[in-house]
C-alpha cells in the first residue's frame, strides 16, 4: 500500500509518517500543493492523506483539480479547519472522509484502510454478526435473510461503527460523520438514529459503552 501525505506542519508529518510505517504503509510526503500535484502525476497512489491549509496551492484547490482530472483516488482530508461548512465543504468537492485536527492515529489509520479497502471492492468488508449481515461496498443491510432499508444518516452511523468493530466511538465522532450529510445535526442525533438502527437489527446490535460512545461487537 502507498499513500501520498501532503502536510506543511513537520510534527504532525512526521507522526503520521512514522505510525503509518509502523503499520506497512509505504509514506511519500510532501509540504505543498504544488509538489503534491507533481507526485500524483508521477506516481499512482493507493490513498492521499490531504491538508486543506497549504502553501503554494490550497489543499482544497488540489482537491478540485484532481477530481476534475477524473482521479478518483481515495481521500482522506485531514485538517484544522473545524466549523460545519468547511466540513461540508471539503467533501462536497471530492473528500471521501474528514478528520479534524487534533485527531487519534489510531482513527486515521483505521479510517485511511476503510476508505483502501471500499475503493478495492469492499474485499472482506463485510461484516456479519447472528443474523445481520452488513456490506459497505454495496450499502446493503440483512437481518433474518430480508434486506434493511435505512435512511443516509442511519447507514453513515453503522458504517462508521462497522468500519471499527470492537471499538468505542464517542458521540462526537459519530456527529462528525454526520456533517457529511445534508441539513444541520441536531443535539440529539446519534440518539435517535441509534434508536432506529437497534429497532431494525435488534437491541443489542449497537451497545452503549456509559460515558464513553457506542461499538458493535468484534466478530
Amino acid at each position: 500500500m502507498k499513500v501520498l501525505l501532503v502536510e506543511d506542519d513537520t510534527m504532525i508529518g512526521e507522526n503520521i509518517q512514522i505510525a503509518l510505517v509502523g503499520e506497512g504503509i509505504d509514506v511519500d510526503w510532501v509540504t505543498d500543493g504544488l509538489a503534491a500535484e507533481a507526485a500524483l502525476d508521477r506516481v499512482k497512489f493507493d490513498a492521499l492523506l490531504l491538508d486543506l491549509g497549504l502553501p503554494q496551492k490550497d489543499g482544497a484547490d488540489v482537491l478540485q483539480t484532481l477530481r476534475a482530472r477524473r482521479n478518483d483516488i481515495p481521500v482522506l482530508v485531514v485538517t484544522a479547519r473545524d466549523s460545519v461548512p468547511q466540513r461540508v465543504l471539503g467533501l462536497s468537492i471530492g473528500a471521501d472522509d474528514y478528520l479534524v485536527k487534533p485527531f487519534d492515529l489510531e482513527e486515521l489509520i483505521a479510517r485511511l484502510h476503510a476508505l483502501i479497502r471500499r475503493a478495492r471492492g469492499g474485499v472482506n468488508l463485510i461484516y456479519r454478526n447472528g443474523d445481520v449481515t452488513v456490506n459497505p461496498a454495496t450499502r446493503q443491510v440483512f437481518a433474518l435473510q430480508r434486506q434493511i432499508i435505512l435512511s443516509s444518516r442511519e447507514w453513515t452511523i453503522l458504517d462508521a461503527l462497522v468500519a471499527r468493530p470492537g471499538a468505542i466511538l464517542s458521540r462526537a465522532q459519530l456527529e462528525e460523520r454526520l456533517y457529511g450529510c445534508s441539513g444541520d445535526v441536531e443535539s440529539n442525533a446519534i440518539e435517535v438514529y441509534v434508536y432506529g438502527l437497534r429497532k431494525k437489527l435488534g437491541q443489542q446490535f449497537i451497545m452503549n459503552v456509559r460515558g464513553l460512545g457506542y461499538m458493535v461487537e468484534k466478530v
